[in-house]
């Protein structure tokens, strides 16, 4: 049989040579197909990764920059509702190792419940839809100072944005921590540059939405921030702060916040409170005690129903050249039936002491508690919350020669403060006439509960319902018989529809 079968191969030798060769080709071409869809196929994706992202999905195929974090098995990453951030920083340490990824993404509709912090390096996004919860879990038992989200590297950070999520302080089932005392913080960033945190939605926490100490370049815009446990932004010994187009209901303490921090503009915003003990303080606070705080500009904000005043502005707890606390500009904000509290007197519009040549212009205050601008500061009262816990300090002002200028605002309705209300309800009032002087140029003042002056006067202020103005004053004007906001422009128009 084998030999019958060697003479037939012998005898047929050319065709079953042509016939190997055509299987060997074969065998070759399988090879070279199968490297070439082994190539060809997308980079590498993280080793934990439990399935490729479908590539008929074009919303999910992942970018050259970006790394995606799913509760769904549809991204690089697989999150599965414990202990999220292990696979979040899984994420950002293969962004770091891979330098073609700069991006870790949050797929949404997913809660992400966090139980330890989310640590981010430099060049780096973190960003997620806006049905992408980051949440803090029950009863988390933190330390203090022990933020959501911080840098990576404690010496510093830079190039770092946070955007378009919502995260969750989960604040009522964490009621064995008090509110502002460093608990809980959403974001802190140390020592960093070139940050930007915005289309967030932070709420229910209890520290800071953002937190930046000994910072530069800092941008916080398009932000809803309710009911956090101290600040919105609370920027401390910054350069370059810029806060804009935020939304911010304050609790504990302020919307915004800078401490010896210069070079800030805080504009176009709007930040209210609701009237209960723990509604917080001041819509805005710009403090100095240490460092130069001479360019700080706020404006273009709608301060409302804050149960502390609109903006407080204080300089404080040490004597200071001349240069280092000056030229705090105010200028075009409305502020309305702001300083309810009633339980603490330094209530009003705008309560500030300790700067020089403060300039407060075209704004509009209608309707505030104690007085539209008020020169006093805080004494005997424990000041709720501080990181030391300390409450009862020194704010009185060291120096004299403190000069604020306010011209052309509209100061309106005016009601007396909730707490010892006698004596209160002027339109500006000046508690320092010893050291602080207000001059007063061209306002509109006008049905103020108790006068128009305490301690101050002006010889150009008019005195007429700011309805019926004809001039460029204020920021705008609520009327209750047209129910509708009036700016500027609509102000001479108004006045001939009135006249006709």
């Amino acid at each position: 049989m084998t030999g019958r079968c060697l003479r037939y191969i012998r005898q047929n030798w050319t065709e079953t040579r042509f016939y190997i060769t055509i299987f060997i080709l074969l065998i070759i071409l399988d090879l070279i197909i199968v490297y070439i869809l082994i190539q060809s196929r997308s980079p590498p994706t993280p080793s934990n990764t439990s399935s490729l992202i479908s590539s008929n999905n074009s919303s999910l195929t992942p970018s050259n920059v970006t790394v995606w974090v799913t509760g769904d098995r549809s991204g690089n990453f697989t999150c599965d509702g414990s202990n999220d951030q292990v696979e979040i920083n899984q994420a950002f340490a293969y962004v770091a190792e891979n330098p073609q990824f700069t991006t870790v993404h949050l797929k949404g509709p997913n809660t992400y419940l966090i139980s330890d912090t989310i640590f981010i390096g430099n060049n780096t996004t973190l960003e997620g839809d806006p049905t992408a919860v980051i949440k803090l879990i029950d009863r988390a038992d933190w330390p203090v100072f022990k933020p959501l989200i911080t840098q990576i590297n404690s010496t510093e950070i830079h190039g770092v944005t946070i955007k378009g999520f919502e995260i969750d302080g989960n604040h009522d089932n964490n009621l064995d921590k008090p509110k502002g005392y460093g608990y809980y913080n959403m974001i802190h960033f140390r020592n960093s540059r070139d940050l930007q945190v915005h289309n967030m939605y932070m709420h229910d926490g209890h520290g800071e939405a953002l937190k930046v100490d000994n910072s530069s370049n800092i941008q916080f815009y398009n932000n809803s921030v309710h009911k956090m446990g101290h600040n919105g932004l609370f920027a401390e010994n910054c350069q370059n702060v810029e806060s804009w187009n935020n939304n911010i209901t304050v609790r504990t303490d302020c919307g915004l916040r800078s401490r010896n921090s210069n070079h800030v503009k805080f504009h176009d915003n709007l930040i209210d409170s609701f009237y209960h003990w723990s509604a917080g303080g001041p819509g805005i606070l710009i403090e100095k005690t240490t460092a130069v705080v001479n360019d700080v500009e706020v404006y273009n904000n709608t301060i409302q129903n804050t149960y502390g005043p609109g903006i407080w502005l204080i300089g404080c707890c040490r004597s200071y050249p001349r240069d280092e606390a000056k030229n705090v500009y105010i200028y075009h904000n409305i502020f309305y039936k702001t300083g309810t509290n009633p339980n603490i007197d330094w209530v009003g519009g705008i309560v500030t002491s300790g700067f020089y040549d403060t300039l407060i212009e075209n704004n509009t205050f209608d309707g505030v508690y104690h007085g539209a601008i008020i020169q006093m500061y805080p004494a005997g009262t424990h000041i709720y919350p501080t990181y030391n816990n300390s409450g009862h300090i020194d704010l009185s002002p060291k120096g004299t020669g403190y000069t604020t200028t306010a011209r052309n605002n509209i100061i309106a309705n005016t009601k007396q403060r909730k707490k010892d209300p006698d004596g209160t309800g002027y339109g500006v009032t000046n508690y320092l006439p010893e050291t602080h002087t207000i001059i007063l140029e061209n306002n509109c003042l006008y049905n103020n509960y108790a006068g128009n002056y305490m301690n101050c006067t002006s010889t150009t202020d008019i005195y007429v319902d700011p309805v019926h103005l004809n001039q460029n004053i204020g920021a705008g004007y609520f009327s209750e018989e047209f129910q509708e906001s009036i700016n500027q422009t609509m102000i001479n128009s108004i006045l001939i529809k009135r006249c006709s």
